[in-house]
């Protein structure tokens, strides 16, 4: 166990100094805290919030995603805590009119060795965040729950945090963390802009339900004159429905007692509201689509959906945030062991654009522009307009693997790629070439494989979350040196 993750304040009350601050535990904070914590760094996790967040709001995992719980050690977790999408059934006036397609067959894909998970995966955020919780929690971190944050300011040196109770919070690094509403974007002064997607506010909540069957999606389109549809998803590895209903549109609160969940639901399908024998979780929201004016202030990162808020059409939202964590994570790590400070500004010089293509998309998908397809799964993000993208190689095909890409899984050799790639380090890996270079990487794990299509003979540095950062032709590794000292590669141990 490293001792050594999470330093918090003693009950004293004196302020014990952390090297990261990351602000709410939601899935980008816990996947963020996880990759920080097996590498040696001090974090701290302070959630405003008693406990976790309850409900199954982002449930949809992207294969992308899985490939990154595969490197965090908790994919099995995932894997057995849910399900594959159920095909969804049109019901009108309590009758079966036949199933439809949720998910476009690009969307699903095809699994091969290169890219092993191909389709999206059914868990509740309620249960990725305790997998991802307990992960932390192996490792050595934990969660500060009850504590509020109310201010926040930085200096040359670091970043002093004040909550609602307890003693302040001193650290070198801060991630607001803390969602769309969240405290420390607003305390820092950075605007969102964006749009309403849809003015008409919608329903989410989870319920059980009897009388429904759990093999399929159930969809009720609204009657005429209905004010919206309703929809009744199995949450896979649980008892619960998920229920989403469009909602007639009002400047008021919404009702999301009980008895008004249940009388929805009678409403608009055959199901008795007797039959709804539980309500578990209930909010309402009005799809938006916003993004931060930047996604940093001096010390201070914006990850998730307190830098970009999106429709949950498409399933794009928490694994937009889980993907911005990790992205940060190895370049706040590498920076706190002596790399160059300027590696942090790829942060938002990556992020940023990925964020924004992910709002276009979710947008479209939302207002019926465009169906989930292959995109959706994630798989083609990456980063080949990156200044740390370097690509050596002249004259490559169109289709070839560049620097910026994702990194392909395989087996080779005897070794499987996602299982050499797994873990803090960078990886130099040497395809179709017994070449070895000349320069002195000594924390990066070097790997020699045999001709492997997927790459194309060559030389690949793979950075620590799964991209190919450096690029070269069989036995040419000029410049790799001088890339990896600005990039903290010879300091990045394992």
């Amino acid at each position: 166990m490293n001792t050594h993750a999470v330093h918090a304040v003693d009950a004293s009350g004196s302020v014990d100094s952390v090297d990261v601050l990351i602000v709410g535990a939601g899935p980008a904070g816990l996947a963020l805290a996880v990759d920080l914590a097996r590498r040696g760094v001090r974090a701290l996790v302070a959630e405003r919030s008693a406990g976790l967040f309850p409900g199954s709001r982002g449930k949809g995992v992207q294969p992308r995603t899985l490939e990154v719980f595969d490197d965090l050690g908790v994919y099995d977790a995932v894997r057995a805590a849910g399900g594959p999408y159920p095909v969804g059934m049109i019901w009108q006036d309590g009758k079966r009119l036949g199933e439809h397609a949720i998910l476009d067959p690009d969307e699903t894909g095809t699994a091969d060795e290169a890219t092993p998970y191909a389709e999206p995966w059914m868990v509740p955020q309620w249960r990725t965040q305790e997998i991802l919780l307990a992960r932390l929690a192996e490792l050595g971190g934990e969660v500060a729950f009850g504590r509020e944050l109310v201010g926040i300011a930085q200096d040359a040196d670091g970043v002093t945090a004040a909550f609602a109770s307890g003693a302040p919070v001193r650290a070198r690094y801060a991630v607001a963390a803390d969602g769309g509403r969240s405290t420390v974007r607003r305390a820092l002064g950075i605007g969102m802009t964006g749009e309403t997607v849809d003015p008409t506010p919608m329903l989410v909540a989870d319920v059980r339900i009897t009388g429904l069957d759990r093999d399929h999606w159930h969809i009720f389109p609204p009657a005429e004159g209905d004010p919206g549809f309703l929809a009744v998803c199995p949450l896979a590895g649980t008892e619960d429905f998920q229920v989403t209903a469009g909602l007639p549109q009002s400047d008021g609160p919404v009702d999301l007692s009980a008895a008004a969940v249940r009388a929805l639901i009678a409403a608009r399908t055959h199901v008795d509201a007797a039959d709804v024998t539980e309500v578990r979780w209930a909010s309402d929201f009005r799809p938006r689509a916003a993004m931060a004016d930047r996604f940093r202030e001096g010390r201070i990162f914006l990850v998730g959906d307190a830098a970009h808020v999106h429709s949950p059409a498409g399933g794009q939202g928490l694994n937009t945030s889980v993907q911005d964590a990790y992205n940060l994570g190895w370049k706040l790590a590498a920076v706190l062991r002596g790399a160059p400070a300027a590696l942090l500004d790829t942060y938002e010089e990556e992020r940023l654009p990925v964020a924004a293509e992910m709002l276009g998309l979710s947008t479209r998908i939302h207002r019926g522009e465009a169906r989930r397809g292959a995109a959706t799964r994630q798989l083609g993000l990456g980063y080949r307009d990156s200044s740390l993208a370097v690509e050596t190689r002249p004259g490559l095909a169109a289709d070839a693997l560049r620097a910026g890409d994702r990194a392909p899984d395989g087996v080779r050799g005897g070794t499987r790629l996602f299982d050499a790639f797994r873990g803090p380090h960078w990886t130099l890996l040497m395809v179709g070439t017994t070449t070895t270079p000349a320069a002195s990487l000594p924390g990066a794990r070097t790997l020699h494989i045999p001709a492997y299509e997927a790459y194309g003979d060559g030389v690949f540095l793979i950075r620590p979350d799964g991209y190919v950062a450096w690029a070269g032709a069989p036995g040419d590794t000029e410049g790799l040196a001088a890339y990896a000292a600005g990039a903290g590669v010879s300091l990045q141990g394992e």
